[in-house]
């Protein structure tokens, strides 16, 4: 793979995974290429990976690296020339009341029991739900500059979401809510409320992860434009196949 010519990256090596089943094609293996070792992946490194196409997951930084499948595609919402939808901005009108508080990272008993029942509500047929040291290794340990955002609804948690600030914009980790309201909009909420932050801050970027044109779980990130793409090796102004 190509580097920049940054000094702390090239203190970085890189290994491929064996094989494993793909969490957004069924039937399909996936291996991810991970960035070693795991100290070394701080604020200044990250800053290299994620235009890299990398992403976080706990203290690991990762991207696909997928023999025979390009499927997964980096991409990154230019904030300056977003402009919301109007359903976007009914989604925005309707959780307005809700109240913001951006909280350094830690584990917290309320944001875990969100989390379960995100994970039961969202995933048919899981039987139980992630154990609290897979959830802090997931969403709690970070070497990056990372917090976490909460949404409340009169005190009560609606939403939790995790990111990282990196030298050009946001970085949407993960984000989990209260999926028993059928009637909400609290994704799209998120990810309208982060552009605005990353506007205010004044970063270019709100980096959204992968989409995948054949995942319906990826169908969201296509209705938050325009964006960019990396598209071998190279950012490019990117129309997402809408379906």
């Amino acid at each position: 793979m190509t580097l920049p010519n940054d000094a702390p990256l090239q203190k970085i090596q890189f290994y491929v995974t064996a094989p494993y089943s793909c969490g957004y094609l069924e039937g399909r293996l996936a291996q991810s290429l991970i960035a070693a070792p795991h100290h070394l992946i701080d604020a200044n490194v990250y800053n290299g990976l994620i235009r890299l196409g990398f992403r976080r997951s706990g203290k690991f930084a990762y991207r696909p690296h997928c023999e025979s499948c390009n499927a997964c595609v980096p991409v990154r919402v230019l904030v300056d020339e977003f402009s919301a939808s109007r359903s976007q901005r009914r989604a925005r009108k309707q959780h307005a009341s809700l109240s913001v508080a951006m909280v350094p990272l830690a584990f917290s008993e309320e944001h875990f029991a969100l989390y379960q029942a995100y994970q039961i509500a969202r995933h048919e047929g899981r039987q139980e739900p992630d154990a609290i040291e897979q959830y802090r290794n997931f969403l709690v340990q970070s070497n990056v500059n990372s917090m976490l955002v909460e949404f409340r609804l009169e005190g009560v948690l609606k939403m939790v979401s995790l990111i990282d600030i990196v030298l050009d914009g946001i970085s949407a980790v993960y984000t989990f809510y209260d999926a028993t309201d059928k009637q909400s909009s609290y994704g799209t909420y998120n990810i309208l409320w982060l552009i605005d932050l990353a506007r205010q801050r004044g970063l270019p970027h709100l980096y959204l992860g992968y989409w995948i044109a054949e995942s319906r779980k990826m169908a969201y990130k296509q209705k938050f434009m325009p964006q960019e793409a990396l598209i071998e090796g190279e950012w490019l102004r990117h129309e997402l196949n809408k379906k």
